[in-house]
């Protein structure tokens, strides 16, 4: 999927409500004596960009040239905007109008829990004026985008006919543009090339729920050819999105845990249009859109997902690209910083159940679990000349498959393994409970020693016997 982006970096335009993203967090664990309500002690505060925002976000990670147009009030709100804009390097076009309240959502969150939200906000549609100013300022900038992205969280300023002007200025001028729809009509969104409703907002406009795989189908069907629309997506949340192109295609969320789905479908489209912008194929960018999300929802608050953490999330289930070599941990532990990371090494010959649990029991100890397997070489010097059974390549193969195994990398000697323990600071050295007592390879590079029971008469060497036998 990597190999077939482009060298560059698309120009993207997104269009939409911009909003302050207001985080307190802190605990309750009394209530108050002035009424029957908790009392919220807050330890922390922040305030990020939201709504369009957080699609800008997730476009500056994935490193594309981002404008941003937008319509704001004459308040703190709006200026926090645009200095928050201005210090991304974002080129920013803001229209001010006077009788508006910029869009503030603050959350109160506690162990990674979100107890309560409260908005200040305008959601009337902005007035003729400024809707014209914004029709002017895109056709004077049209010429140096690659595409547009209308991000819609119904606060006024995508309006009906607004919309439906910006996508004729913008297929008038033979440029992409992908649209993360609110409204229930979606005869505003016609010609366009992308539309990412999730399951209730293509409920809505269908008319029908959509209970079954059949309903889906029938439905991402009809948005596509009542409305003229290239291209549907719509995000079925943890079952994953089905796509409306050419054909009918069904993916399925590649996500190992949920934490948060905040600002998911912003991650999908701004993916969608990085990767589709370079002229490749929709099936592809819902693919790596996939993969984005998967990263997004194991954090917590509105996220992005860097090419670094998508790259890896891909990895995750590509058996192959988890067999790195030491040059790769560098990238690796990088995407996965703040994890706990777990490691172990050994021969893992002909695999057995007792492998399978040591394997299980390593894992649990930590959030990552990279695995150093002895070279051929190397086993031969441990185990005598009749082994491995199996190849070094073949080995790392079989140990990649299993979901407990995130990077698996191959040594030749004890300097390797110690080289290979120092560069990778394990938070847990995981050994076999045959160390008991003995000297530890690397021990001096990792915080902790953990020793693991091996399952008795469970070995590579019984397995030869038998078969010998």
């Amino acid at each position: 999927m990597f190999k077939k982006l482009h060298n560059h970096n698309p120009r993207i335009l997104v269009i939409g409500d911009l909003m302050c993203d207001h985080y307190l967090f802190g605990s309750s664990n009394r209530i108050s004596p002035e009424a029957p309500v908790p009392v919220f002690d807050i330890k922390e505060e922040k305030t990020l960009l939201g709504g369009a925002g957080n699609v800008i976000n997730n476009l500056l990670a994935l490193k594309a040239k981002v404008t941003c147009l937008s319509v704001l009030g004459s308040d703190e709100n709006a200026k926090f905007l645009e200095n928050r804009l201005a210090s991304k390097n974002v080129k920013t076009y803001i229209i001010k109008q006077n009788d508006r309240h910029t869009s503030k959502k603050t959350r109160l969150i506690s162990s990674n829990q979100q107890i309560v939200r409260f908005d200040k906000e305008s959601t009337e549609n902005i007035n003729k004026e400024s809707s014209e100013k914004l029709t002017e300022i895109l056709r004077s900038i049209i010429d140096d985008i690659d595409v547009v992205i209308l991000s819609d969280y119904n606060k006024g300023v995508l309006h009906e006919t607004l919309t439906k002007e910006i996508i004729g200025i913008v297929k008038e001028n033979k440029k992409i543009v992908l649209i993360d729809p609110k409204k229930q009509d979606y005869s505003l969104y016609e010609n366009a090339d992308i539309v990412t409703p999730n399951k209730k907002e293509a409920s809505l406009c269908v008319g029908y729920e959509l209970n079954s795989k059949e309903d889906i189908i029938r439905a991402g069907n009809e948005i596509k050819q009542k409305y003229s629309i290239k291209n549907v997506v719509i995000t079925l949340s943890e079952d994953g999105m089905a796509i409306f192109s050419d054909d009918v295609y069904f993916l399925s969320t590649k996500a190992k845990e949920v934490y948060d789905v905040t600002g998911a479908g912003d991650t999908v489209i701004s993916a969608i249009a990085y990767y589709y912008s370079q002229g490749l194929d929709i099936y592809n960018a819902c693919k790596f859109a996939n993969m984005a999300a998967a990263v997004v929802v194991e954090k917590i608050g509105s996220a992005t997902a860097s090419l670094e953490e998508i790259k890896a999330q891909e990895n995750t289930f590509d058996t192959s690209a988890k067999i790195k070599n030491q040059k790769d941990l560098k990238g690796i532990l990088k995407t996965r910083r703040n994890k706990k990371i777990v490691f172990t090494n050994g021969c893992f010959d002909i695999i057995h159940i007792g492998h399978i649990k040591y394997l299980q029991e390593a894992r649990s100890c930590g959030d990552i679990l990279i695995l150093g397997l002895n070279s051929d070489r190397s086993v031969r010097e441990l185990k005598g000349e009749n082994r491995p059974i199996n190849n070094e390549n073949d080995r790392a193969y079989v140990l990649s498959a299993f979901e407990v195994v995130d990077s698996v990398v191959i040594f030749d000697s004890e300097d390797e393994l110690r080289e290979l323990i120092e560069k990778i600071a394990p938070d847990v050295l995981v050994k076999g409970s045959d160390y008991e007592g003995k000297r530890v390879e690397g021990l001096q590079y990792a915080k902790e020693l953990k020793l693991v029971k091996f399952i008795d008469g469970k070995s590579t060497t019984k397995t030869i016997e038998k078969i010998k036998k």
